[in-house]
């Protein structure tokens, strides 16, 4: 029976491309010559540093430029609240959201079953598996859920025949 998973997954390699030129460009620029303005990276975890709050926007609005030319959907970035760091200096952690939550896995199979769709949704852990008799009731699936679903970055694979 045909099926395909619904995920929300980052590329951390083009996440990792994207945090790398945004230290490329805040290293070159003229407004952040002499401070700590950077972006680090851990895993799915992102750190901002700058001087000020004013810069630390600077920053974050540098990063979601460079992921946005990477194609990483930013609706992956999960923004924390700003720290002070001493002195004046500020961090905030951003985070990089993986796999689909409960409630929106539940919105997703809802969705579907509300379409009178002859398919079958079910939830895999953070995935959800949508599976179809016929590969067009799926395409009509992922373009059901790509027009209902606005709030979280889907993405479609493990296609199976």
């Amino acid at each position: 029976m045909p099926s395909f998973d619904t995920v929300c997954e980052a590329n951390l390699v083009e996440v990792k491309n994207a945090v790398d030129q945004a230290n490329k460009e805040i290293s070159t620029r003229f407004d952040f010559k002499g401070t700590d303005a950077r972006v680090e990276q851990k895993e799915r975890e992102l750190t901002a540093y700058a001087d000020s709050d004013f810069q630390l926007s600077q920053v974050r609005d540098v990063l979601t430029n460079k992921m946005t030319k990477r194609n990483v959907d930013v609706r992956f970035l999960d923004e924390g609240k700003i720290e002070k760091i001493g002195g004046d200096k500020v961090k905030q952690v951003i985070k990089v959201k993986n796999g689909i939550e409960s409630d929106d896995a539940k919105k997703i199979v809802r969705v579907i079953k509300d379409s009178k769709m002859k398919v079958q949704a079910s939830i895999q852990g953070d995935a959800v598996r949508i599976t179809g008799a016929k590969r067009d009731d799926l395409q009509a699936a992922i373009a059901l859920l790509r027009k209902e679903i606005k709030d979280i970055p889907l993405e479609f694979n493990n296609f199976r025949d």
